[in-house]
Parts: C-alpha cells; sequence; structure tokens
C-alpha cells in the first residue's frame, strides 16, 4: 500500500495513458489501481480539498470520484441531518459509494452505517475512514433488497457475489434516527433512468419497510427529477425538499421524508457558502404560497425607467418559485413567461442590495439601456456595446441568432439581454453586472 501512495503522489500530474504503456517498469505496482487513484485526486482537487490533501487515501474507481458529492454539498447534508435529528444520533447510508456522504455524516453523529454493494469500494472506505480518523462508521458490503425479494445475489454483475440483505436484517439491530440512500440512476449498460422505479435500490419499494426502523428518511434524487411528479410518487409524508446549487448549477435535490408528518411540504432553492461559518443564500417556501403569490407584471414606463434587472440562477428557477420573489421581495416580472425581474420602485438599487436571499441564487445587473427589439434597437445597441456577452429569453429567436444579429463579442464586462416584456413588447437590454 505504501509503495501504491508513493507511486500516486509521484506521478500525479503524469499522462496515465503513458503509465498504463510503461507498466512494465513498475512490476510491483497495480496499475490500474494507481490510475484511477491519480484520476480521481485530479477531480477531488477542487471537489473535496480535504480528501485530495490527505496523500493516504486510495480512490479504486473514477466514476465514482465524478459521482460523489463535494465538499459543499456533503457538509449541507450533515447540516441537515443535524438539524432533522440533533447531535450524536445514528444514521444509516444504504448507497455509502465513494463514502463522501457517509464521512461528512460521521462528523456529526454517534454511528454511521455504511452499506456498499462494490466490495472494491468497501475495501476502499475502511481504509479511508481509517486514515480520516472517522472510527465511529461501521462498513458493511452488502446491498438492500425489499423483504419479499426473491433476490439471492445483487442484481448487477459488477457486485454479483455481494450479499443481499433486507431492511430488518440490517436495521434491526442499528435502530436509525435516519437513514439516507442515494439511488443508482443508471440501469443495464450504463444507461441513465430517472423514474424512482428505476433506480438502485428502489426507494418507492422500501421506504415503508425503512420507516418501521427510523422516523426519517434522507433521499437524494438527480437535480433533473420533477419535484410535484416526486413528492406525489413519494406520498404524504414528504416534509422538505431542498435544491442545492453551487457556482451557479444545480447539484443536488434532496427530499427530507418523515414518518409523522402530514402536512404540506416546503421548498428550498439554496446555494451553501463555500466557509463553515459563513451563511448559505436561500428562499423556503411552499407550494400554496405560490399559487397564492400576487404577481405584477411591469408597466412600459417602469421598465424604460428601472435601473436593475434581477435575473434568477438555475437553483431558484429549479424551485418554480417564480411568483413567490415577487410578493416576498416587491419585484415585478418583465412578463408572464419571461421570468427576469424589476424592482417595483423605480431606482430602487437599495432594495435589490437587501435581498441578501437571493444573492447567490441569481444575478442582479444595473441597466445601461433599454430599447426595442427592432433593427433600429438593434444598430444602436451593438454600436454602443460591439462587446458584450448575450442573451435571449421568450423570443422567436435563441441566442445565437440574436448574437449574430447583434454583431457582438464575448466580454465579461457588458451583458445584452433579448427579452420579451408583456406590455413593452420586445426589448434589448443592455447591461453590466452589479
Amino acid at each position: 500500500m505504501d509503495k501504491l501512495i508513493g507511486f500516486v503522489q509521484d506521478h500525479l500530474t503524469d499522462d496515465v495513458s503513458r503509465l498504463i504503456l510503461d507498466r512494465k517498469k513498475w512490476p510491483e505496482i497495480d496499475m490500474e489501481l494507481a490510475v484511477n487513484c491519480i484520476e480521481s485526486r485530479r477531480k477531488l482537487k477542487g471537489k473535496v480539498p480535504e480528501w485530495y490533501d490527505e496523500p493516504k487515501l486510495i480512490f479504486p474507481l473514477k466514476l465514482s470520484a465524478e459521482q460523489c458529492s463535494s465538499s459543499l454539498t456533503g457538509r449541507y447534508k450533515s447540516e441537515l441531518a443535524l438539524r432533522i435529528a440533533s447531535y450524536r444520533s445514528n444514521i444509516a447510508d444504504l448507497t455509502g459509494g465513494f463514502g463522501v456522504d457517509s464521512w461528512y455524516f460521521s462528523k456529526i453523529a454517534a454511528q454511521v452505517l455504511y452499506c456498499e454493494r462494490l466490495e472494491v469500494l468497501c475495501n476502499a472506505a475502511s481504509h479511508n475512514f481509517d486514515v480520516l480518523g472517522a472510527d465511529n462508521v461501521i462498513v458493511r458490503n452488502c446491498s438492500v433488497v425489499p423483504e419479499n425479494s426473491p433476490a439471492t445475489s445483487a442484481v448487477n454483475s459488477d457486485a454479483a457475489d455481494t450479499e443481499t440483505v433486507t431492511i430488518t436484517s440490517l436495521l434491526s439491530d442499528f435502530h436509525p434516527d435516519i437513514v439516507f440512500i442515494d439511488p443508482a440512476r443508471r440501469g443495464e449498460g450504463g444507461r441513465k433512468v430517472f423514474l424512482l422505479e428505476d433506480c438502485t435500490p428502489d426507494v418507492l419499494t422500501l421506504k415503508d419497510e425503512i420507516f418501521a426502523f427510523s422516523r426519517h428518511l434522507l433521499i437524494k434524487l438527480s437535480p433533473m427529477a420533477d419535484i410535484t411528479m416526486v413528492c406525489d410518487r413519494l406520498g404524504e409524508h414528504c416534509r422538505e425538499v431542498h435544491i442545492v446549487g453551487s457556482s451557479g448549477e444545480c447539484k443536488e435535490l434532496l427530499v427530507w421524508m418523515d414518518r409523522e408528518w402530514n402536512g404540506e411540504y416546503s421548498i428550498t432553492a439554496v446555494e451553501p457558502s463555500a466557509g463553515a461559518e459563513s451563511a448559505s443564500s436561500s428562499l423556503t417556501f411552499k407550494p400554496s404560497e405560490e399559487r397564492q403569490a400576487a404577481v405584477e407584471v411591469a408597466a412600459t414606463d417602469e421598465i424604460y425607467a428601472a435601473e436593475i434587472l434581477f435575473e434568477p440562477g438555475k437553483t431558484l428557477m429549479k424551485s418554480g418559485g417564480y411568483n413567490t420573489i415577487c410578493s416576498r421581495y416587491g419585484l415585478k416580472k418583465l412578463g408572464k413567461s419571461t421570468h427576469y425581474y424589476i424592482p417595483s420602485q423605480k431606482s430602487d438599487i437599495s432594495a435589490i442590495e437587501s435581498f441578501a436571499d437571493l444573492k447567490s441564487l441569481g444575478k442582479i445587473f444595473r441597466i445601461l439601456r433599454t430599447v426595442p427589439l427592432d433593427r433600429r434597437g438593434i444598430r444602436s445597441i451593438s454600436g454602443e456595446y460591439p462587446k458584450a456577452d448575450v442573451t435571449a429569453r421568450n423570443l422567436p429567436m435563441d441566442t445565437d441568432t440574436l448574437r449574430k444579429k447583434l454583431g457582438t463579442a464575448s466580454s465579461g464586462s457588458y451583458h445584452i439581454f433579448g427579452l420579451k416584456s408583456d406590455t413593452a413588447g420586445n426589448l434589448l437590454i443592455a447591461t453590466e453586472r452589479y
């Protein structure tokens, strides 16, 4: 093991293809494992820097490094678990994988049960948890199946010898306060699947069995999943939905199910901060609030007088809280189907500055000029801002077409939006980042 670790550190920046071709130079090294460790470490440098900085950790599967949680999302899940079941609880991770989530859970839990169907990942996790000092993690190589399942071995060929266990046999002695599950979203041949019942394991089949041993079930799903459909399928015990974003991208969709909850679920759009002690920016609302929220569409004179434009980020858009932010923060939309916003009051820059919840959930632009989107407007804007990024929304043309019409070159200073207003028609809005 020491030779492997030393080899990986010495060749961390080398061409891995060349290492494989020259593998005979190092007969004592498992080159496939070494290359996987090298490529995994490269992926972890910005994703889980704490693990990248520890040279004694081993990473046998590159794909697991690609799919694992980041430090940001792993920390967020542990903070959520702490709020759900308090400090020093028991947490069962039924789909341990790379082990990042289990490691973060171990920081706040009394015990963590890490379950993983692939033996190679289990062996690596045991080693890594030991190196990291996570001595409260129990590692078990098994695949979870429903109580009445006829299966006697794991479904996937790469884990054919894995022990299959039922929820009862797995959890009856562990007594978890929270069960965490991240169903694999790939079927046979590696094809992506999206329906809950097509993921492995099938949480729809297992959830009632899990509730017999744990009040709380935390599920990680694809950020592409439809929130309404997922909650309808999972049933009445859905308590909270969290859309977790980072750097403007949706990373995870988390559903907290509570066996004793029968009310309406809430939706939280959040961009966790990188600092452990810094506050995260978030927006929390319930679907009923979104349905009842009053929405005002900006009048033509308000649009031309506006000095600030707010563009929701992908995490906020995924939440569906388009109307809630209008009623809660005093914003007006350019159009019912155009999700861009201006303050209700002219020159109300201080209002936008005070929206701490929205700052990392979107972008704030200072409006420099607004003109109709016609030939005259295109000539005027392109002449004044020959270098600008371009975005088209809710128009009969896409961004590339609008960019060609404007003839602009990309720039980090200015941004031209082509947007449809319900009152003022199609517009060109020249802006700079606030």
